[in-house]
């Protein structure tokens, strides 16, 4: 099943503004759909295209990268490979999990400067890093990261029309009214347990159970954690994974390593956290100890918090350790009688949302005068010379100290809002911006 995905719309820029001097690298987790994208979008925008999965390459097509020196003899041999002809200025090149063969992502320098032929090419988890310790990087290589389906294009998949309404409501400013924010909020739900894996949306589409949903992404998962094994035997970057939901839920300042591997955090502990932030699987999040002055320029790179990429991988994580049967999770979640503490799991959403939207994510904390305690505002993004403040609240819009100290610590000429994000009406009070989270790509916005 083919889904409409935004990143396309940023292939064909790339076609038309860069693809002559650049090769263009679809960079994110496995299973996100990046080679059914990059086939789409081969077979609609040339004449002709050859696609390599060097997962399942013919020894014939990796011995036609022996010398690449020649193109002419290149082409030849790979033409004579496929048996699909290839079209100067009208065809492309797509090199499918290129990470797993280093040699033809070397390559791209020359066959990009020959200039025959376009080249996509698709990268998943770290290895793509790993696996080039002893080649040259092309410099004539543009990255475009690709996400999990974001709400968007969830709604597109199942054929909602919901997020023309949402853009509607937002563009007014005012409540949705008691009805529709209940139905807006279930489809919302319905997102949060599926998530934006590809696999899982299609069956979803299909109709299969939640129990059906869950276990393909078990099967994810467990895919996940067998390619961390083959960055670290140890098993620490799987257990590092793993464990993200388990600390969001202390709702602590920062990730604890030692929470997660039950050892001492060392140097090459710091680097797993860097490997498996590479890997696309994780979106992590800094905290800044000045934001007035800049987000990027004072973040603590040892104290930050780690989400799962994807909500619906979340979701399964939560309760991973029980059989997909015997889960209430789903029930309760999309009738909402969630636990109170559950809440983390709209604050990982929330995160997954900022994350698309190709921001970096970042929170703030301080101290509360002549107390042990601290303030924290979950998520700042920077919009222009101003930043937003938000604070994910799973249910009621209850306490909300942290963002009126956080207006008082910071005038307006820096903060252009602060908001509170839950499941209740848009609302605007005094200097407070209720939204309900379905609404969070138009706080972005804003």
């Amino acid at each position: 099943m083919i889904f409409k995905r935004k990143v396309y719309e940023k292939l064909l820029d790339w076609k038309a503004r860069h693809a002559g001097s650049y090769s263009v690298l679809l960079e994110g987790a496995r299973r996100v759909g990046k080679s059914t994208v990059a086939e789409e979008f081969a077979k609609n925008e040339y004449d002709s295209y050859i696609m390599i999965d060097f997962a399942n390459a013919s020894k014939t097509i990796m011995d036609c990268f022996d010398d690449i020196t020649e193109p002419d003899a290149f082409f030849l041999r790979l033409q004579a490979a496929t048996g699909i002809r290839l079209i100067p200025g009208r065809s492309v090149i797509v090199f499918d999990e290129i990470q797993l063969y280093p040699r033809a992502r070397q390559a791209i320098k020359y066959l990009v400067k020959d200039g025959r032929y376009h080249y996509i090419e698709t990268g998943s988890l770290i290895s793509i890093k790993k696996n080039v310790k002893d080649i040259l990087i092309p410099s004539e290589e543009m990255k475009i990261p690709m996400h999990p389906m974001d709400y968007e294009e969830f709604l597109w998949a199942t054929g909602s029309d919901s997020y023309d309404i949402i853009r509607q409501i937002a563009a007014t400013g005012k409540p949705a009214g008691e009805a529709a924010n209940r139905k807006l909020m279930r489809d919302f739900r319905i997102y949060m347990a599926v998530g934006g894996m590809p696999q899982a949306v299609v069956a979803y589409t299909e109709r299969k159970s939640f129990e059906e949903i869950d276990e393909i992404k078990r099967q994810i998962i467990g895919l996940y954690s067998d390619d961390f094994k083959k960055i670290d035997p140890s098993g620490r970057i799987s257990a590092i994974y793993r464990s993200i939901p388990a600390q969001l839920s202390k709702n602590a300042k920062r990730y604890v390593l030692r929470s997660a591997t039950g050892k001492r955090g060392t140097a090459r502990d710091e680097e797993r956290i860097y490997d498996l932030v590479d890997s696309k699987t994780v979106n992590i999040s800094y905290n800044t100890t000045d934001p007035g002055v800049s987000l990027s320029d004072t973040k603590e790179l040892e104290s930050y918090k780690l989400y799962v990429g994807d909500t619906g991988l979340f979701v399964t994580m939560m309760f991973i350790d029980r059989p997909a049967a015997e889960n209430e999770l789903y029930i309760k979640l999309m009738s909402d009688k969630l636990p109170a503490n559950l809440g983390y799991l709209y604050e990982n959403a929330v995160a997954q949302m900022i994350a698309a939207a190709d921001k970096e994510l970042y929170y703030h904390t301080w101290e509360k005068p002549g107390s042990t305690h601290y303030y924290e505002i979950d998520f700042l993004v920077s919009g222009g010379a101003k930043l937003k403040a938000i604070e994910v609240k799973s249910s009621g819009t209850g306490n909300h100290k942290s963002l009126t100290e956080f207006r008082r610590k910071y005038s307006s000429k820096t903060v252009s809002g602060t908001y509170i994000v839950s499941q209740k009406d848009l609302k605007n009070e005094k200097e407070l911006l209720y939204r309900p989270v379905y609404m969070t790509d138009f706080i972005l916005e804003e």
